[in-house]
């Protein structure tokens, strides 16, 4: 399940704990300047000069956050880093610096713990972050993760949710409802290969659902480029949850409302084609699916013409008056329906504590 079971394996005890901690230091060399000491003492030491320090957690759970029966090793590790950095990027701050704990059952190898640890260092070098330091420790129930982002931006630059001002315009990078449907899909297969062991799934029409759903990717390329245009959002939040739920925080927070035109929500054909296969609205996808991390924010329409036509970015809507709702207008008819928080997270939580 775990692994090949034709590879050579080694056992947790055989090294220990220092001996795993020492593996992966060496595995993690510093790389930035502002990583002064990373793994191997009481605490890292890092050095951010004038920028404000952002930090956020993440844990993922085994059983709950993911399931074996469709999510690599190496893709875990991937995805617990871009998960964590995310949230980084969403305060429209650069990630720098991780921290990871790690609590295994005694079925996890050395050889597995390398495949995730190998999938992490692959996400690391990607988007230019130190691992410096974390936790390792015994878990009865399998494996818990939990990554501690680090991260900077000068004052000036940070992003809060609770910036949007009346008239500001919502933009959205990417498109959405990708990666629920991914998961639908790998769901179902592996439901499947329950019944039948032998079944060889085609799945390369579901290429890019399914790798949305195993290796998304954090937006960095969007904080590069609001800072290029010299566009700085005036609120801001990641795709964790789906729009809706997204959408709600940024309303709470920062007391307006907002309005979101149906019409203008990007769906790749790939979604739309899928949604209609599972017979659901590829709309409700993009407004209750979750996991696409992309980036929700809020900018002053004076900034509308340096944003115009780039192709990462689409505009989906405007933000209201203060205390207002938050409605969803819909093609055609154009008619204002209550944007309602119907996120997947704690459903598909429940799902997948099954397997």
């Amino acid at each position: 399940m775990l692994e090949d079971k034709n590879v050579s394996k080694t056992s947790l005890a055989e090294i220990g704990e220092f001996g795993l901690i020492n593996q992966i230091k060496e595995g993690f060399p510093i790389k930035l300047e502002s990583s002064i000491k990373g793994i191997g003492d009481d605490a890292a030491v890092l050095d951010y000069k004038k920028e404000k320090i952002v930090v956020s957690t993440d844990m993922l759970v085994e059983g709950v956050s993911f399931s074996w029966g469709y999510m690599p090793l190496r893709h875990l590790g991937y995805k617990a880093v871009v998960t964590a950095i995310s949230d980084i990027l969403a305060m429209n701050a650069i990630p720098k610096h991780l921290l990871v704990s790690m609590a295994l059952s005694n079925r996890f190898t050395i050889e597995a713990v390398d495949e995730i640890y190998n999938g992490m260092k692959y996400a690391c070098e990607k988007y230019n972050i130190d691992i410096v330091g974390g936790d390792t420790t015994s878990s009865v129930h399998g494996l818990v993760l939990n990554l501690t982002a680090i991260g900077s931006a000068p004052e000036k630059d940070i992003a809060y949710r609770s910036g949007a001002q009346e008239n500001d315009l919502v933009v959205l990078s990417g498109d959405l409802g990708a990666s629920f449907l991914g998961l639908q899909v790998l769901e179902r297969e592996a439901q499947v290969t329950k019944v039948n062991p032998n079944n060889q799934p085609d799945l390369e029409q579901y290429s890019y659902l399914i790798e949305r759903q195993l290796k998304p990717e954090a937006r960095l390329d969007i904080i590069k480029i609001l800072k290029d245009l010299k566009v700085i959002p005036t609120s801001m939040i990641d795709i964790s949850d789906g729009l809706s739920s997204e959408i709600i925080h940024l309303s709470k927070e920062s007391g307006v409302g907002f309005n979101i035109y149906e019409e203008k929500i990007p769906l790749d054909s790939s979604v739309i084609r899928t949604a209609e296969e599972f017979k659901v609205n590829p709309i409700t996808c993009a407004l209750s699916g979750g996991e696409d991390y992309e980036l929700l924010f809020t900018i002053k329409q004076t900034d509308f013409d340096k944003i115009k036509g780039n192709p990462n970015l689409t505009v989906i809507g405007h933000v209201t008056g203060k205390g207002e709702e938050n409605y969803l207008i819909t093609r055609g008819s154009e008619q204002m329906v209550p944007i309602t928080a119907q996120g997947w997270g704690v459903e598909q939580e429940e799902n997948n504590s099954e397997h």
